[in-house]
């Protein structure tokens, strides 16, 4: 049980500032919600959740590698990542509505090993102007003895990070984020920058040229 909850601690390295709300939590339970206005109709949003292999974080796949996932997104599709050494099945699809909706029976990650049940729902709702409406639940139960309220923070980072990855797919076609851009340093700056650089080049030939000089003659 420690090992597995050290192990969801662990991912938080890799999650998002961007959280999930968790609406209630106990040992033996939690749920977590998440909404967002897509601006894609739901058919484009519903065809991204479905490419999870495009949008889910490798840092969190057991082979490191998000190109190994898949999704058949029809009942009893699973969810499922297969790799040389091995394979996975992260949840297997229970419900769909195309462009609609899309559940599945998923205890993910570290989940797994506390043999404890968990529904991983996809809601999508026509908006204005091709925009969709999307709702993401996560609910998990098992025994008192699980400890889910102290891993529920966790899970809902975890959450977090994937639903932001999707929304970037979903927005652009790339789930990653765009790196903070370097400020560009102020005319002062670059001037005393050219200067110090024009410095260096002065001392460095001075140098050279120094080396280059013929030791004196020993006349004794």
């Amino acid at each position: 049980m420690k090992t597995v909850r050290a192990a969801f601690f662990a991912l938080l390295a890799f999650a998002t500032t961007a959280q999930a709300e968790v609406l209630q939590s106990g040992p033996d339970h939690f749920t977590i919600a998440f909404a967002a206005e897509v601006a894609a109709p739901p058919a484009r949003s519903y065809a991204a959740i479905t490419a999870v292999q495009h949008w889910w974080s490798s840092a969190h796949t057991w082979s490191g590698d998000a190109a190994n996932l898949s999704l058949k997104a029809e009942a009893g599709g699973c969810f499922c990542e297969r790799w040389k050494q091995g394979s996975s099945e992260h949840g297997r699809v229970i419900m769909v509505r195309d462009n609609e909706l899309l559940r599945l029976d998923s205890a993910l990650g570290p989940l797994q090993e506390l043999a404890v049940s968990g529904i991983l729902s996809f809601r999508l709702e026509a908006g204005d102007e091709d925009t969709t409406r999307l709702d993401v639940d996560y609910r998990v139960n098992g025994s008192s003895a699980s400890g889910l309220d102290q891993i529920a923070p966790a899970v809902d980072q975890v959450l977090a990070l994937q639903i932001d990855r999707l929304l970037r797919y979903i927005d652009t076609g790339n789930p990653e984020a765009a790196a903070a851009a370097t400020p560009e340093p102020s005319p002062s700056r670059r001037d005393a920058r050219a200067k110090l650089i024009e410095e260096w080049g002065r001392q460095a030939a001075a140098a050279k040229a120094v080396e280059k000089k013929p030791a004196p003659v020993d006349q004794r």
